[in-house]
């Protein structure tokens, strides 16, 4: 795929980039390892003091950056102003954390001391994808330079001007050349950085196949890697949920980023007491929201990022309608200039449908009745996937139980599933593995090296 920026408000070209080659790139991951032998040796002040600077910079220019990624993925400015400013509170988080939490950590022993101590590995690639172009790429980039590592990233290819811009936050914050570095490089050379000896650890976030495929090349050369991949997200409503609020928070967790999010609601598993009163509400509501220019702040829902992907979801639909799945509202690409898909909802789904079983992503809900609390529960377990699911309930306590039954990275009860630098964030089954953020996040790349003195 080409290195560009299109519009896809407006389908239009913005800028166009030449791909780095090979030794180009080989040459900055040797540039990056001299950098990381001096800066593992900074101390936990030092590091805080520009991460606190990395923090204030996006602060001060969020409106800037904010229309950076409204351009390049057409998010709603709103949206995209907020994720500015999440990304420096997660620098701000580990600033002011990483030193408390990579401490040394006693533990008795045969020894007359032991103790584990939390080392930097090196050089650490970062694959990332083009849906959240900053969040993504600061939740990773934050605690590994504070852990005394560096950062490399290949950024999706459609979000070049993302990519260059958090490096130069980096820059300007004053972190020393090399810290943090991008490389404009497609897909077909990611394999020949992994290979680098150089280049200590992976993280991915994106689709089940590009986290095979890096995981892949990073277990055959015995590096550690971390993937956040695709989700399926149930929504779970129980008969004694508020409907009102449910189908609220429901528009809202399916259409958060143009509903381009793994961690987005998807699957909508509503017990049949309340599944007609829940459906009609759903579909009022997801009708009300306003579609239009992203970079109009009262736009709710703006365009898809690529227009292959907009097609690649209509086929979505329209296979599981020819197998049987019912159009509740919106269902095709809309006739006007740019990228852009109706909130959708599409209902009567069964294990024969394909949506019951892919991830949409993009704005479409898919809405499953379920007989009851237990066979809500297996439906939602019903999936290869295991990201994030949230459960709506008057009970709480109830919900808490049920938690424990649910196969999921994490359970939200009365509330969107969402990121937050203070807890850990990542999934089971093929939506990955490892952990990002909180004080997990950061200990997936140091050395965890135990210290035993007679």
């Amino acid at each position: 795929m080409p290195i560009q920026t299109i519009n896809p408000a407006t389908n239009e070209l913005v800028h166009d980039f030449d791909e780095f080659t090979k030794e180009e790139s080989l040459a900055i991951v040797n540039e990056c390892h001299q950098r990381y032998l001096s800066w593992k040796t900074t101390t936990f002040a030092e590091r805080a003091a520009l991460m606190k600077k990395a923090a204030t910079n996006l602060r001060e220019k969020a409106e800037e950056y904010a229309e950076t990624l409204t351009l390049e993925m057409g998010k709603p400015i709103t949206q995209a102003k907020a994720e500015v400013e999440k990304c420096a509170d997660v620098c701000d988080y580990y600033a002011e954390n990483a030193e408390t939490i990579l401490g040394k950590e006693i533990i008795d022993s045969d020894a007359s001391s032991s103790y584990v101590r939390f080392d930097p590995i090196g050089v650490v690639l970062a694959v990332m994808p083009w849906n959240f172009p900053f969040w993504q790429v600061f939740r990773f980039a934050a605690p590994a330079l504070m852990a005394g590592n560096v950062g490399i990233l290949k950024h999706a290819s459609n979000v070049p001007l993302s990519a260059l811009a958090i490096e130069q936050v980096f820059r300007e914050a004053g972190f020393p050349e090399y810290c943090f570095k991008t490389l404009l490089i497609g897909s077909r050379l990611v394999e020949d950085i992994v290979n680098h000896p150089y280049v200590k650890a992976t993280t991915l976030t994106g689709s089940e196949n590009a986290g095979r495929n890096v995981a892949g090349n990073s277990g055959r050369n015995l590096k550690k890697s971390v993937m956040e991949l695709g989700g399926s997200d149930p929504f779970i409503v129980l008969e004694d949920a508020d409907i009102e609020y449910a189908s609220t928070m429901a528009v809202k967790g399916r259409l958060i980023n143009n509903g381009q999010s793994c961690i987005a609601a998807k699957r909508f598993i509503v017990v049949e007491k309340v599944y007609d009163k829940f459906e009609q509400l759903f579909k009022e509501k997801m009708e009300a929201v306003k579609l239009g220019d992203p970079m109009d702040p009262e736009t709710e829902l703006g365009p898809m990022a690529r227009e292959d992907l907009m097609l690649e979801l209509h086929d979505q639909v329209k296979r599981s309608v020819e197998k049987g799945a019912r159009v509740v509202t919106g269902g095709a690409p809309l006739e006007r200039p740019g990228v852009y898909y109706p909130a959708t909802i599409i209902a009567d789904i069964t294990p024969a449908i394909p949506a019951y079983h892919e991830e949409l992503f993009g704005p479409v809900a898919i809405l499953i009745k379920a007989k009851d609390e237990a066979d809500a529960i297996f439906i939602a377990n019903n999936t290869d996937f295991g990201l994030g699911s949230s459960i709506w309930t008057k009970d709480v306590e109830k919900a808490q139980k049920l938690a424990a039954e649910i196969d999921s990275g994490s359970v939200f009860i009365n509330g969107t599933v969402k990121s937050d630098p203070r807890l850990p964030f990542g999934g089971v089954k093929i939506s990955g593995y490892g952990r990002e953020l909180s004080h997990y996040g950061i200990k997936e790349f140091v050395n965890i090296k135990t210290v035993w003195v007679k």
